[in-house]
């Protein structure tokens, strides 16, 4: 083995070679284990939430495949509909070329044309993080097969009367000029302003005023609504108002929907511009008047002064009529939740227009079942309210999308506006019994990208076809992912899978929390505190990091405080850590269900431990390749410290394996962390060498058995988390170990066994450790160099301390560096001493001779000042109003706790002091 641990020595060349022999495929036998994974962007790149996801789905892929299962981890990217046309629309731009003028065919030329040099950017990304999917079956979302379902699912829908075309509202993108999700739509709040407008009675007697946030939607008002229980108004109800601006009457009508408390009691009624205001025309048989066109301009159902103008024009021309003729009462200040595109950061309205819609009520009955009887679990469990709450009030689903890159409707027209659906012009014509002579146009739409990803579970393994994969792996195992996309994705999958395949499409839904910064922010390009996992893993140096994160700055005020920021948290820029690191930590953060607050100092952490256990690889291989390690049947003798590290292991062993059943990787990697490091590092490699510098042969050949089975067994228990190192240590090490194979991860995942726990050696190690820990404190308190032999007095030593002494005087010399050991009479008076306990066992060192009192002293009350220092420091800026108001809450702990820590510290250098004034 290298010296040094090198992860990028390892970690290409590893991952090749895994994909290249075709590991990573199902073994084809055993119980069938499946997770699909959540279909990245085309156009996407890896950021942190996906490689934290893809960690977690990795490990529990890797951990089955070892137990034995049949396991698929399932590739694939979506088409991303909205974001990839924008690319290419944007490449096209830059050619001086619209869309519109190369026209559909030749547009969607390039946009393959794209993907196919561009579009596979993210999956080699997943390759750099471990990711052991089965490239072989990668499916894309508009591929033949995909198409073929997305086209069956939409027919058969269609047929079964649960879509359907209709005008309804819908989030309107005004500059995309497409219907978007929610999903697509991101709420801020801002400065805006409360309009409150008098609309006059019909009849001259009297006004009523209205409030509102959007002037400009006043043009296509058809009723003013109050509360019927609201005095102020029951004998408006009924009565009409003329329209301001636009001279058209409109009706008073009394409905629950508006709150008497808010504003003046009256609210615009404009059904044709805002959902609730939908659902109260539909109420009471409103007219709905679109007043604008797809680009957000006045239409002319508007009166002509405004027709044409921009939405915001409009709004400013309308005010200043309004005020003119003396009916606009009063403006206010007001901040407002104003939703905007999150591709084109345009104002989203809410638009009435032609869609095709899915009839979601009939649908989620089952897909609410499927959860309360148990069929699917969510984990943590308190992810179904929020599933349930959305079911319950469920609306229908628009999934038609006014662009060119997608699944386009399966639908043609005829000349009078007939609706056609079927799986192909020509079998519409042949069912509906239309020649040649019958013109037929086919709906300009393409579908929602949500629909062709509800369909994933099943469409990724072949259906429509009854395909083999499709019979292994339907119903999957576990979906992993976030609870922002419970709605959009998860529920739509079990809605689909049901219906289609008549079972749900997973069994669990592990929902995993967000990555949010040290700070508990949420990483976001516009706070700079994003954070790219390959940069982590391979390093970067400052300048391109600050080049990174202002790359795509449009506001150059906010780039200069990104560079600032990224100046003064990354002054070194970003060092190497290697994959394995980056993985571990992950997984150490993988509560379930908490959020994940990232800290680049664990992942330095993590790399220290990956080098802690490559550095204890080479001390076994050394020790063992080539050596007797008792494998031929000659006579092993397994000391106390060989039966403690064995049974030390089985118990880690089955917590792991629990953690893993329970979704609690953070418990997994403390257990495997714990071990190898404070077990077997710390202590087993420790106490092997007097083995193996002066035991018997057997004892020897007991010890080097012991070293490199441990060492294989705990590769093979880290595998799923860590897996380029474990699996460049294993290569070496299971030839000694006397075990065939070409990786470690097809070999069989560790199990646990009752037969090697050992009591009684863990009994005798933990007195062990308690005399040598005792000892290692007395050195640190006092000062005394690790080096320097020390003699130990014990004092109220039972027989069976006795005893331990005996057996392990040579481990207790080694390992303490002890100068001797002597056993107090309980009557002899002991010279001043420190003293640690172990158990009921006193542990003193006598201090005469080796403590220079003065300099101690010396060295202390700078130690205190120092100390006294930082409480002041401390103190000052916890008293500081300022700082506790504007700072996070986050921080404010940390500086708490800190403070906490080092008064602690403080008190352990006094009574330090005193002890060695004693001497």
């Amino acid at each position: 083995m290298e010296k040094t641990y090198d992860p990028n020595a390892i970690e290409t060349r590893l991952y090749e070679f895994w994909e290249q022999a075709g590991h990573f495929r199902p073994a084809g036998e055993g119980e069938p284990y499946c997770i699909m994974i959540p279909p990245p962007n085309v156009t996407g790149t890896l950021h942190m939430g996906h490689a934290f996801q893809d960690t977690v789905m990795d490990a529990l892929v890797r951990y089955h495949r070892m137990a034995g299962y049949n396991t698929l981890w399932q590739p694939g990217t979506d088409h991303a509909g909205i974001a990839t046309q924008m690319v290419v629309e944007r490449q096209l731009e830059g050619e001086g070329v619209s869309r519109h003028e190369l026209g559909r065919e030749r547009f969607l030329e390039r946009v393959w044309q794209w993907k196919a040099e561009s579009g596979g950017t993210i999956q080699n990304q997943l390759r750099r993080m471990g990711a052991s999917v089965d490239w072989s079956r990668e499916r894309f979302t508009m591929d033949e097969g995909l198409s073929e379902a997305v086209t069956e699912v939409f027919v058969r829908l269609y047929e079964d009367e649960l879509i359907y075309r209709g005008e309804r509202l819908v989030n309107w993108d005004p500059v995309l000029r497409t219907a978007v999700s929610d999903l697509e739509v991101a709420s801020e709040e801002e400065e805006g302003h409360i309009w409150h407008m008098e609309y006059p009675l019909a009849d001259g007697d009297g006004s009523v005023t209205v409030a509102t946030t959007r002037p400009e939607t006043m043009l296509g008002d058809t009723a003013v609504a109050v509360n019927p229980e609201d005095e102020r108004y029951t004998h408006l109800i009924g009565r009409r108002v003329r329209l301001p601006l636009v001279g058209r009457e409109i009706p008073i009508i009394g409905d629950d929907y508006v709150d008497p408390s808010f504003g003046s009691g009256c609210l615009k009624i404009t059904p044709a511009h805002d959902f609730n205001d939908f659902a109260v025309g539909e109420r009471h048989g409103l007219p709905r008047i679109n007043v604008l066109t797809e680009d957000a301009h006045i239409n002319d159902s508007a009166p002509e002064r405004y027709r044409g103008l921009d939405r915001y024009a409009a709004r400013e021309q309308i005010v200043a009529d309004l005020d003119a003729e003396r009916l606009l009462a009063r403006v206010e200040k007001h901040r407002l939740m104003v939703p905007r595109g999150d591709r084109s950061g345009a104002a989203i309205e809410p638009y009435l227009t032609w869609q095709w819609f899915v009839r979601a009520e009939p649908l989620a009955r089952p897909a609410m079942a499927a959860v309360e009887e148990g069929r699917i679990r969510f984990i943590p469990g308190n992810w179904e309210k929020t599933y349930f709450e959305w079911l319950r009030n469920i609306e229908d689903w628009c999934i038609s999308r006014q662009i060119w890159w997608g699944h386009r409707i399966p639908a043609w027209y005829d000349e009078r506006g007939n609706v056609y659906v079927g799986r192909c012009e020509d079998e519409v014509r042949r069912r509906h019994g239309l020649g040649p002579e019958t013109a037929l146009s086919r709906d300009e739409d393409v579908l929602d990208t949500w629909f062709s990803s509800a369909l994933w579970p099943f469409s990724t393994l072949g259906w429509p076809q009854q395909t083999e994969a499709l019979r292994a792996f339907y119903p999957t195992s576990v979906l992993v992912t976030g609870f922002d996309i419970i709605f959009f994705w998860v529920a739509r999958m079990i809605m689909m899978g049901l219906y289609f395949m008549g079972d749900v499409p997973f069994r669990e839904v592990y929902i995993h929390g967000l990555v949010r910064d040290p700070e508990g922010q949420k990483m976001s390009k516009s706070k700079g505190n994003v954070l790219d996992p390959l940069d982590i893993v391979d390093g970067i140096d400052l300048e391109s990091l600050v080049a990174k994160r202002t790359a795509d700055m449009m506001q150059p005020q906010l780039a200069e405080r990104i560079e600032a920021m990224t100046r003064r948290h990354y002054p070194q820029g970003i060092k190497a850590h290697g994959t394995d690191a980056l993985r571990f930590t992950f997984a150490s953060l993988a509560t379930t269900g908490r959020d994940v607050v990232f800290d680049l100092g664990r992942v330095e952490g993590y790399r220290n431990f990956c080098n802690k256990l490559w550095n204890a690889a080479r001390y076994v291989l050394m020790n063992t390749e080539g050596q007797d390690c008792g494998a031929a049947g000659e006579a092993v003798e397994l000391g106390a410290a060989e039966r403690w590290i064995r049974s030390r292991l089985e118990r880690t062993v089955a917590t792991v394996r629990q953690a893993y059943a329970d979704y609690r990787l953070d418990v997994a990697a403390q257990a495997i962390y714990e071990f190898t490091w404070d077990e077997y590092c710390d202590w087993y490699l420790e106490l092997s060498k007097p083995a193996l510098r002066e035991g018997s042969e057997a004892q020897a050949r007991g010890t080097r058995q012991t070293l490199i089975r441990v060492l294989e067994e705990l590769l093979r228990l880290a595998h799923p988390l860590m897996p380029f190192i474990t699996e460049a240590i294993w290569q070496r090490a299971a030839p000694v170990a006397g075990i065939a194979g070409e990786t470690v991860m097809r070999q069989p995942y560790p199990q646990p066994d009752e037969a090697r726990r050992d009591a009684e050696a863990e009994a005798e190690i933990a007195w062990l450790q308690r005399v040598i820990l005792g000892v290692r404190r007395i050195r640190g308190e006092m000062d005394i160099s690790p080096s320097r032999p020390v003699p130990v007095l014990l004092g109220n030593v039972s027989p069976t301390d006795r005893q331990r002494l005996e057996r392990h005087r040579a481990f207790l010399t080694a390992l303490a560096r002890l100068e001797s050991v002597q056993i107090l009479d309980d009557e002899a008076d002991a010279p001043e001493s420190a003293l640690a306990l172990a158990g009921d066992m006193e542990v003193r060192v006598p201090m005469a001779g080796l403590v220079d009192k003065e300099a101690e002293l010396a060295r202390l009350g700078k130690e205190r000042a120092r100390l006294e220092g930082e409480i002041e420091r401390a103190e000052q800026k916890l008293a500081n109003e300022g700082f506790r108001a504007k700072a996070p809450a986050a921080v404010v702990d940390k500086e708490r706790a800190k403070l906490a820590e080092v008064r602690e510290a403080l008190e352990r250098v006094a009574e330090q002091e005193a002890r060695i004034r004693s001497l």
